[in-house]
């Protein structure tokens, strides 16, 4: 029977954001996945510091990017990879009060480092924005699915990864170890996005669940190397290929595409893009979303040895590697949790 010292369950954002907090500490691991949830893969990948409805900051932004960045570097840099862009979002302004509404935020201290205060005109014929645009600093994208494509290759290679589905009932406990079929370890991480509903020992989380769905559209004639965050964003990915999303869907719980988002998408592209555009892909995934937009991390109330590692919501490329360095100098250290993310606040 191999011994490791954790099993991890899934892997999205959320596990490979841990798994290099193992690796960095020179743990042993294995992953397990089935690529039943679909999330991580079809996400934007955008981060981005400040919520663009209400022109006020995320939840840890600065704290967020100075470990995210650092993180998806060192992956680049040990996998040979590029996903990591630094791109500038342009918020698209629809009237002269939202001109001012940026300026008056751009004046608060959580938000001056990450607000231009220089109005950009807009340039591009194909784009319709008279009231031009507010800039986003410090933002980018990361390609969340050739990371996880690349990670998982990297996983295999080292013998860390079974790409199958965990049996939940064939988990038993002897002493301090996790025992599952032939593997002993002394700590199960559970990272299994919204397919934690399936997981009889974390099935009473509060994980609400949000669909979203994306299109890539070919738009040749657009030519943009930026974002534009308007009524939907418009996320440039090269060769004249552009993500466009997302959608929000509370009832829907499918990793299905709809012919109703795709739809509900188009019209609003379309009220500020003027050139021809085709569409050439349609994904969809659920997000693992919580009703106080904030993560769920913590130990089962039981099993001392057990643990969860979800919730990521919409912001997933930010907040993975927070949450995955909170998680690991709890169980390691002791260390006690930033009590927003403890899931001990649902008295769980």
């Amino acid at each position: 029977m191999k011994q490791v010292d954790y099993l991890i369950v899934g892997c999205g954002l959320a596990s490979v954001a841990f798994c290099e907090q193992l690796r960095a500490h020179r743990k042993s691991y294995l992953v397990f996945d089935d690529q039943s949830q679909k999330s991580s893969l079809v996400a934007a990948g955008l981060y981005n510091p400040v919520i663009l409805k209400r022109f006020s900051e995320v939840w840890k932004a600065k704290t967020q990017l100075e470990l995210a960045l650092p993180l998806y570097s060192n992956i680049e840099n040990d996998l040979n990879i590029k996903v990591d862009y630094p791109l500038r979002i342009l918020r698209r302004f629809t009237s002269i009060q939202e001109q001012n509404k940026w300026f008056t935020a751009s004046d608060k201290p959580a938000l001056e480092t990450f607000l231009s205060t220089q109005l950009v005109k807009n340039t591009n014929s194909e784009i319709e924005a008279p009231y031009g645009f507010g800039e986003v600093l410090h933002a980018g994208r990361v390609d969340t699915e050739l990371l996880i494509s690349c990670y998982k290759d990297f996983l295999k290679q080292n013998d860390c990864l079974k790409d199958i589905t965990f049996q939940h009932s064939t988990v038993q406990f002897e002493a301090n170890l996790i025992l599952y079929k032939n593997y002993k370890a002394s700590h199960l991480v559970f990272a299994e996005g919204f397919g934690v509903k399936h997981n009889p020992y974390f099935e009473d989380i509060p994980l609400t669940g949000s669909k979203g769905e994306i299109l890539t559209i070919k738009a040749p004639e657009l030519k943009i190397d930026y974002a534009i965050k308007s009524s939907v964003f418009v996320i440039p990915i090269g060769g004249d290929l552009y993500n466009v999303g997302s959608t929000y869907d509370n009832e829907d719980k499918s990793n299905l595409p709809t012919e109703k988002a795709k739809t509900e998408l188009l019209l609003k592209v379309k009220s500020f893009i003027k050139c021809d555009f085709e569409v050439v892909r349609h994904v969809a995934g659920v997000r693992p979303t919580v009703k106080d937009r904030r993560p769920l991390v913590g130990r089962h109330s039981e099993y001392n040895n057990l643990y969860v590692l979800n919730g990521l919501g919409t912001r997933g490329v930010m907040i993975a590697p927070y949450v995955a360095k909170e998680l690991f100098k709890f169980i390691e250290n002791n260390e006690a949790l930033d009590a927003e993310i403890d899931i001990k606040r649902f008295n769980l």
